[in-house]
């Protein structure tokens, strides 16, 4: 996860690796490998990685990866907009399907079929996993066909969305096939969001120091309320020179 931080009047990225007990938080002038590197989890992290399409992650192979639903959602319903919006006149010289069907709306009922079983804290059954797997496939070859969307960027932004789905679907379906990944990760958007607010309301951070700074803070009262420890007490703790540590196992 990424934030746009202004420091000093020049964009630098606020970057956040999160598990349901520790928080990093790193701020670095760059946003692509350098500033992941710099953060220190993902070169050598051998489990799995939930995060949004961002094409550096996928670098990092000694990682399973699964892909956001909450960030194709939104993306989905951005094409379904611009569809509703401006009507394709032609689509059924590319695909036999009616002129008001969205081949991002196919997506969005199959991904929210199978979340659906799983907010129930089960699996779907292959089966029907396999059957929801075979509608977003087919919608998604639909939306990368050069005729069936916009012209100019709209038009080749949503085609690289669906090649994308057909591609990586299985990291998109695999909160669908394993019960310890969740649809979304809304968890790191939870552990940035004071660094967001703080933003909205200073418009930045004067100094890279100070961003830094906030960065380590964050990381520090995130962690520890993770482990149910309260943000004043390990403050106070911590201004009497006894630094709370996180235990390993």
């Amino acid at each position: 996860m990424r934030l746009r931080l202004r420091v000093a009047g020049r964009c630098h990225w606020l970057h956040v690796a999160c598990t349901g007990l520790v928080t990093v938080l790193v701020c670095h002038a760059q946003r692509g490998k350098p500033a992941i590197d710099a953060v220190g989890v993902l070169p050598g992290f051998t489990g799995i990685a939930v995060h949004d399409a961002f094409a550096p992650y996928a670098r990092y192979t000694t990682a399973v990866h699964a892909l956001c639903g909450a960030h194709l959602l939104r993306e989905l319903i951005a094409v379904i907009d611009h569809h509703s919006a401006h009507r394709p006149e032609d689509v059924d010289d590319v695909a036999d399907v009616p002129a008001d069907w969205c081949w991002a709306g196919q997506v969005i009922d199959a991904l929210l079929t199978l979340k659906q079983i799983t907010d129930t804290g089960v699996l779907p059954d292959p089966d029907v996993l396999a059957v929801q797997r075979r509608m977003i496939v087919s919608a998604a070859l639909i939306g990368a066909c050069a005729g069936t969307g916009p012209p100019g960027a709209v038009g080749r932004r949503n085609r690289a969305l669906a090649r994308r789905i057909g591609r990586r679907v299985d990291d998109y379906l695999r909160f669908a096939a394993d019960a310890r990944v969740p649809f979304d990760n809304n968890a790191a958007e939870r552990d940035i969001r004071m660094a967001k607010i703080k933003q909205k309301v200073s418009g930045g951070m004067r100094t890279l120091a100070g961003a830094q700074d906030l960065a380590a803070m964050r990381s520090y009262l995130s962690t520890a309320a993770k482990h149910g420890r309260r943000p004043f007490d390990v403050l106070t703790e911590l201004t009497s020179g006894h630094v709370w540590i996180p235990a390993t196992t």
